[in-house]
């Protein structure tokens, strides 16, 4: 098969790995950048022109957009998707997932668990968004961040009234969560393809920090999901129409708690901690559904 990895940096490691694991399965690998694809619309024959040569005979795309490209890298996925050819991730599934609010409401009204959340249209009534989730310590998040970026932990009341009001002057849209203290700087990142956990570990937090991203200096290892967790992964997944996704969730009281489910999830981290090919299981989801 002719597979096209969707990626603006082929020396990332997840586009290496992509590209790696699907020679060794006998496939023509072929890296675009999708920020330097032009489209061509029209009736019949829509196209995907990159460098000035359409791209023909592709069986299937596996997309690596970033956030900070959501817009563009889903019309060039949805271009394909009008050439009839397979997307390891749909386009209306990736742009579900960029967007954090819509996302919390598809999981909550799937009943998923997930920490308290207060979004308004920057309210003046900052005491009373802190008093919903239960009052500090509490979690504020740009809509638009990633990686830990534009999370801030208000550890009082009044540094929450004074962050909020920051971001609210700014016009910066943000969302208020409940902190799960008793997860302990500590998440867990649930990897699913086609329906299935192929791996998954728990990250933890450096030292005065309570981020576990790994880009924030977090570590990784190697985790056995519970049977609570592990449904509650499959089932974020399933309900937000990806067949590949990274899946974050909290340890609570009250059982997992789903923070993102992530629509280009790295490979890295995961597979390093887990020791687990997970190219090869994405490879593999792309065979049995593009042929």
């Amino acid at each position: 098969m002719k597979i096209v990895v969707l990626s603006r940096n082929p020396d990332l490691y997840s586009t290496k790995r992509l590209v790696e694991a699907g020679i060794k399965r006998k496939h023509e690998m072929l890296v675009v950048d999708h920020s330097k694809c032009d489209l061509l619309i029209q009736k019949k024959n829509p196209q995907v022109i990159f460098r000035g040569h359409e791209l023909k005979d592709v069986n299937a795309v596996i997309p690596r957009i970033g956030a900070s490209i959501t817009f563009y890298g889903t019309a060039v996925v949805r271009q394909f998707e009008m050439m009839k050819v397979f997307t390891a991730i749909e386009s209306q599934a990736l742009v579900r997932s960029r967007d954090k609010l819509r996302s919390l409401q598809v999981l909550a009204r799937a009943g998923l668990g997930l920490p308290k959340t207060v979004f308004t249209n920057y309210s003046r009534n900052v005491k009373d968004i802190i008093k919903s989730v239960g009052g500090a310590p509490l979690v504020v998040k740009l809509l638009e961040g990633t990686q830990g970026l534009g999370v801030v932990l208000a550890e009082t009341d009044s540094a929450a009234e004074s962050v909020i009001e920051a971001f609210n002057g700014l016009k910066a849209r943000v969302i208020v969560q409940d902190f799960i203290e008793e997860s302990k700087g500590t998440d867990i990142r649930a990897f699913v393809v086609d329906g299935v956990v192929v791996g998954a570990m728990k990250r933890i937090a450096k030292k005065g920090e309570f981020r576990s991203n790994l880009h924030r200096g977090g570590i990784a290892e190697v985790y056995k999901l519970s049977e609570d967790e592990e449904n509650a992964a499959l089932k974020a997944a399933r309900v937000m129409g990806l067949g590949i996704a990274g899946v974050d969730m909290l340890q609570s009281e009250n059982g997992p708690l789903i923070l993102e489910v992530n629509s280009s999830p790295g490979l890295e981290g995961i597979e390093k901690a887990t020791n687990v090919d997970i190219a090869k299981s994405i490879i593999r989801y792309v065979e049995r559904h593009a042929e």
